[in-house]
């Protein structure tokens, strides 16, 4: 079996207030590159993981086969089976790099062993038992469906407490809204080597320093939501959607990992801005920058190479994903 998973943006959290009842809250975009490929197959025992592409770093190697393995214990203690299994990674993209990797390993992991078992169980149960989704849900709705989500956050009685992802047991927030994205606007991303976006201990002390958020910019940003950047995605208007993108790394919690970021990430922004592109966001926790223009792909991939060449970097163009992952 063969999982290809996309991979996601991350536009923004929406509600890290609280107030009237529900928090998080995500926005968020699947996009064909870069993409996961893994080839499953059943064993007599234990778990083997190999890689295929020949260039990866140690780091990179050790942090996919954690994920693995966690993901295979919590899904054979769950399904009580004991099947071993060879994970053949064909194809990888970097962890803590704002693109969701860690949810899309654990979901093809989970599927793989769901299907390899005959089993009926949906996505949003398999990311439960992994422990993925606990605060946005937009990777599992990717892995699913693709395209432009947005989904409704967690009742406060579920989720009491502002934490990131990996540490909330909540269940994936539901999908309230799901469009198709146009898809001749390129999307370009600019990846610099900087130190990852932030995980673990360190992003839950970010999410309890800074939440909650004033509701003043919670409202801030639901009016620029609901009334600029869902129609500009129906209606294909890319100056409204980008202009919309720009306004929301000024508002609530994306302008906080924003300021928490390596000052190379706001000069990335400044100069894809100025060389054209309609909308230019940094994906989660970063440090991928993301720009989306349907003119000046070349000119915005090359100013971001420009300014990311004394300290290292890569651009990948893509566009969006209107489905989500294929399994064969």
């Amino acid at each position: 079996m063969i999982i290809e998973t996309p991979s996601r943006l991350h536009v923004t959290l929406i509600d890290l207030n609280g107030e009237i009842g529900r928090i998080d809250g995500g926005v968020g975009l699947t996009i064909e590159n870069p993409r996961l490929i893994l080839e499953t197959e059943t064993t007599d025992e234990n778990v083997e993981v190999v890689f295929e592409e020949s260039n990866l770093s140690e780091k990179l190697m050790n942090e996919y086969k954690e994920k693995i393995e966690n993901s295979v214990k919590k899904m054979t203690d769950f399904l009580k089976v004991e099947s071993g299994f060879k994970f053949t990674v064909k194809k990888t993209y970097p962890a803590h790099s704002g693109l969701g990797s860690g949810t899309q390993i654990s979901l093809a992991v989970g599927k793989a062993i769901v299907n390899h078992n005959d089993q009926d169980i949906s996505t949003p149960q398999i990311a439960k038992i992994v422990g993925r989704g606990g605060t946005s849900g937009i990777g599992v709705r990717a892995f699913d469906h693709g395209g432009f989500i947005i989904d409704g956050g967690h009742k406060v009685d579920e989720k009491p407490d502002f934490l990131p992802s990996s540490a909330s047991s909540a269940s994936p927030a539901p999908l309230i809204t799901r469009y198709d994205f146009p898809e001749d606007w390129n999307i370009i991303l600019a990846i610099p080597d900087v130190p990852a976006g932030a995980s673990g201990p360190k992003e839950v002390n970010i999410f309890q320093k800074y939440c909650p958020i004033p509701l003043r910019e919670v409202q801030e940003l639901s009016h620029v939501l609901l009334m600029k950047m869902m129609p500009a995605v129906v209606e294909k208007d890319i100056t409204a959607f980008g202009e919309s993108i720009n306004q929301i790394q000024n508002v609530g919690f994306k302008k906080i990992e924003l300021e928490l970021q390596h000052h190379l990430i706001n000069k990335l922004i400044d100069n894809m801005r100025s060389e054209g592109a309609a909308g230019v966001g940094m994906s989660s926790f970063g440090p991928t920058v993301y720009a989306i223009t349907d003119t000046e792909e070349k000119n915005i991939s090359k100013v971001a190479e420009d300014t990311m060449k004394k300290i290292g970097g890569h651009v990948i163009v893509t566009k969006a994903q209107n489905k989500g992952a294929l399994i064969k």
